[in-house]
């Protein structure tokens, strides 16, 4: 693998105006995914900062601020040298914690604590790794778990995607019902074909969650193919603070799908998904991968879309307006959640579980 400055591409939106979007510092968040990350450096992005990813020694994950603080050249352009990350400028050297190690013919010690690089935390688990949202400080809490990721019942795939649009916009956008059988008419709902559901909504001080309960199979094409004979659907929607979107379908005894959407903010108006999907299926998966990821890729691609006009609108007019009904059931909640998490008011006071139940069609 080369080094990749492009991996997260410095988003048109990071300087850019536009509605203040909730930056969650003191959380968890996917940097990249284990297999992305090679044995040269990484660069991304998180809340419009350069960060930069590499394997030090014995495979150990480095996370710094991507700026040499000698001359401030990006240390990603650099190389690994002996597990450290050496500045491609200067050759100073860095450990994954950030202490600089070696400046090359310098007579003395190279550690003042003046030529340290800002570091954030790391973990590596499941395939995925994870970085503290605040550089030089230490994590309050444990990653996110992806539920099935370690069964080895399911089948589980590791995607990553990009969307023009905040963290909010993306989360609602994955979780909203309502919208698919227009944007993505035919692909997975018809609006001809609507049946009454009931909509059981469950906050939590950090998390938010639908039930949709009497849901029919999903009209179109996805769902012929997943349950040719019908049936009913167990299908939950999920959000988890600071950003897993969570989408799980049942069909039938043996049809069983499970999405957990990681989404990293890497500026305001910018997100980078980290999609953990677990598969058990009735049909061997070696026959209908392909031609899922083709259809998923597709209505992710209409989502794209949606979202980056969204997106500009949001920007032109510098504020966001929202007018919703009781058929927005996650997107009012995910965006006060996300507020409250800012603002530090999520303590234990607001941990016990409210309930309230809304129809739909779909």
């Amino acid at each position: 693998m080369t080094t990749d400055r492009s991996a997260t591409p410095a988003p048109a939106s990071a300087s850019a105006p536009g509605p203040a979007q909730p930056r969650l510092r003191q959380a968890w968040h996917v940097a990249c995914l284990s297999s992305a990350l090679g044995a040269k450096p990484l660069q991304i992005h998180l809340f419009g900062d350069p960060i930069v990813i590499f394997r030090g020694a014995g495979g150990q994950v480095g996370a710094l601020l991507d700026r040499c603080p000698h001359r401030n050249v990006p240390l990603s352009m650099g190389q690994v040298v002996d597990g450290t990350l050496a500045c491609g400028y200067h050759g100073w050297r860095f450990s994954p914690a950030g202490a600089c190690l070696h400046v090359p013919a310098l007579i003395g010690e190279a550690g003042a604590e003046a030529r340290r690089c800002a570091a954030f935390a790391v973990r590596e688990q499941q395939g995925v790794i994870w970085i503290w949202g605040s550089a030089d400080a230490a994590p309050t809490a444990e990653p996110f778990v992806f539920r099935l990721a370690d069964d080895p019942r399911y089948s589980t795939l590791r995607r990553r995607v990009e969307a023009e649009g905040s963290v909010h916009a993306v989360a609602e956008n994955a979780l909203d019902v309502p919208h698919t059988a227009f944007l993505h008419g035919g692909l997975f709902r018809v609006d001809a074909q609507r049946t009454e559901i009931r909509c059981e909504i469950t906050r939590t001080a950090e998390s938010v969650a639908c039930e949709y309960i009497g849901e029919p199979r999903p009209s179109g094409l996805v769902g012929r193919v997943l349950s040719p004979s019908g049936g009913t659907v167990v299908h939950f929607d999920r959000f988890h603070l600071p950003g897993i979107a969570e989408v799980e379908y049942q069909i039938g005894a043996e049809n069983h799908i499970l999405v957990q959407a990681a989404l990293t903010p890497a500026s305001d108006h910018h997100t980078v998904v980290h999609a953990v999907i677990s598969v058990r299926a009735r049909v061997p998966l070696f026959l209908v991968l392909p031609f899922a990821e083709r259809v998923g890729y597709r209505i992710f691609g209409q989502d794209q879309a949606i979202l980056r006009e969204q997106t500009a609108t949001l920007r032109h007019f510098g504020e966001a307006r929202f007018v919703s009904t009781e058929l927005d059931v996650l997107g009012p909640h995910i965006l006060r959640l996300l507020r409250q998490a800012e603002r530090g008011e999520l303590g234990p006071e607001r941990a016990q579980p409210t309930t309230r139940t809304v129809s739909m069609r779909v």
